[in-house]
């Protein structure tokens, strides 16, 4: 049992299984709220809670993370496939399948190629502007819902911010007492039972009430027929062009899940002290979309909100996904009728209150706070994601995280280091600029790889350092290589001009702390030449530069 679901024993058994029901009362309305929003039957979301929620929870390291369609992904379906098909047609469910198995390939490839590491590329200001942009479009669809008023949820959102505008006066009065109470028992239940699955309890009665006021003829939506039975195993037939137009958004998909996931994942297991496998992770996300896509459902990815609830519940094990799964299979079997009275409002009011934290108020203070450039990052890929597109929006944000990445090492730390009486250090302070490190003498330390953003920023600092100390003063530079550890070909020339700088001054050039790992191609690169004295400690290059005993003394050539 334990092979099969690590952290489950005896002792957490009855734990365990009472966290189950939690998650089906938690996943069941969201995510027919889910499928709603991408624009597919609400059964979609049923299905999506089945195979894929099984197999997840067997293949994946995590022992809590829970995978399902979420409201960003539920979005991301919807801006990317309404450009293709039009919602609710054969056509449109066929792509969203198709959707998810080429999600599943990019996961499985990048689970080959150990392609985890990439979750690291996106910043959190990315994730947030680019998560809350999309929360925000959804936002709009429900609030249109909770007002009984219908928009396009395929549209562009300056479209459906019009259409919800316009439609205000015909808003229908039931919807809007329905979703009000709905939200008020939401907020109110969290605070103060939130043990109690309360998105359950407001479906429970709001369907009730809806069946026994025959609130429905007054113009109130309800979810209506919802097809029985298990999900039955297909495969999306597509011409190539149309798998080839779905590949853009199938990537926006894996790039946000990938994130999202491996973060949450990851997070989970240090806090619990449990080992996570973030390639092992990837392959379950792949395997989950493509029984997903095979089983008519949607791109699945990774639930924070759900996970952290199982979280609050004590969960340790994947038992509770598992769970979920047999509760769905029994809900589709015998209770699929219970489902058609569910009013709309009260489905827009769960998944509203819900959406609302995605928004990342509460980040976009910290980010202003803490810092402006980063806050501008976030508002930038928000704005995009939001009138441009989703898929816009995932372009932008690895942009922005490139840009944001060589803005950062394009200004390293380069600093001249301070000597001092003490035999046993190592010379390792920073000095003020214009003074020498000893007579005649400058050591130089950058702390980052050189490459091509920050090669000619190096030599020009070298340089600077030089002139400040007056040049005629200077006799040898030792550039201090511990934070060096790679090179390419645009900073090896900067580096070569910055040598040829120097021996028109007829200053010698040094270098001391050489990694052992890095020496080879440093030396291939033409940064540390054959006749270059290296030091193995900046004292020792001092010591020898000077003449001055500063302690031990050791010495290499290339």
């Amino acid at each position: 049992m334990n092979r099969l679901l690590p952290g489950l024993s005896r002792r957490n058994l009855g734990r365990e299984l009472l966290a189950g029901v939690t998650l089906i009362a938690i996943s069941i309305p969201i995510n027919i709220g889910y499928a709603q929003i991408a624009g597919l039957p609400p059964v979609a979301g049923l299905y999506a809670l089945v195979l894929p929620t099984i197999v997840w929870a067997i293949v994946t390291s995590s022992r809590q993370l829970v995978a399902s369609p979420d409201a960003s992904a539920a979005a991301l379906v919807a801006s990317s496939i309404g450009g293709l098909a039009a919602a609710g047609s054969q056509g449109y469910a066929t792509m969203a399948l198709a959707q998810a198995i080429i999600c599943g390939v990019l996961f499985l490839a990048m689970s080959a190629f150990k392609l985890g590491f990439l979750a690291n590329f996106l910043s959190t200001p990315i994730l947030v502007g680019f998560i809350a942009g999309l929360a925000l479009d959804v936002l709009v669809s429900q609030v249109a819902k909770m007002l009984g008023i219908h928009i396009d949820s395929g549209a562009e959102f300056a479209e459906k911010c019009g259409a919800l505008v316009t439609g205000l006066l015909g808003a229908n009065v039931w919807s809007i007492l329905i979703s009000a109470t709905a939200v008020v028992v939401l907020l109110l239940g969290r605070k103060t039972l939130p043990i109690v699955p309360w998105a359950l309890v407001v479906l429970v009665v709001a369907t009730a009430v809806v069946a026994l006021t025959h609130a429905g003829d007054a113009g109130v939506a309800v979810l209506g027929a919802v097809p029985s039975g298990p999900p039955v195993i297909t495969w999306p037939v597509l011409d190539w062009h149309q798998w080839i137009a779905l590949v853009p958004s199938a990537l926006a998909l894996t790039a946000v899940a990938t994130t999202e996931g491996l973060l949450v994942s990851r997070s989970y297991g240090e806090r619990h002290r449990y080992p996570t496998r973030p390639n092992r992770d990837l392959l379950a996300f792949g395997v989950a979309n493509i029984a997903a896509g095979a089983s008519g459902s949607f791109s699945v990815g990774a639930s924070t909100s759900r996970t952290a609830a199982m979280d609050q519940a004590g969960s340790r094990t994947q038992l509770p996904s598992l769970v979920l799964a047999a509760g769905t299979v029994l809900l589709l079997l015998f209770g699929t009728a219970l489902l058609a009275e569910i009013p709309s409002p009260a489905i827009g009011a769960i998944v509203g209150v819900a959406v609302v934290p995605l928004l990342g108020v509460s980040e976009f203070r910290g980010l202003w706070r803490l810092s402006r450039f980063e806050f501008w990052i976030a508002a930038v890929c928000l704005l995009v994601t939001v009138l441009v597109g989703a898929i816009a929006g995932i372009v932008v944000a690895f942009v922005l995280a490139l840009v944001n990445l060589v803005r950062r090492a394009a200004n390293p730390a380069i600093d001249v280091l301070a000597e001092n009486d003490d035999p046993g250090a190592s010379l390792l302070d920073e000095a003020p600029t214009g003074v020498l490190t000893a007579d005649g003498v400058i050591v130089v330390r950058m702390s980052a790889p050189l490459f091509f953003a920050n090669g000619t920023v190096f030599a020009q600092a070298v340089e600077r350092a030089v002139e400040a100390a007056g040049s005629e003063q200077v006799h040898s530079l030792v550039v201090d290589m511990e934070g060096i550890t790679d090179v390419d070909v645009t900073a090896a020339h900067a580096f070569d001009g910055l040598r040829t700088w120097l021996r028109d001054r007829e200053i010698v050039l040094a270098f001391s702390r050489t990694r052992v790992g890095a020496r080879p191609r440093l030396s291939r690169f033409g940064i540390i030449g054959d006749d270059d004295p290296v030091y193995s400690t900046n004292r020792a290059a001092v010591s020898a530069l000077t003449g001055v005993d500063h302690g031990p003394t050791t010495t290499e050539r290339s």
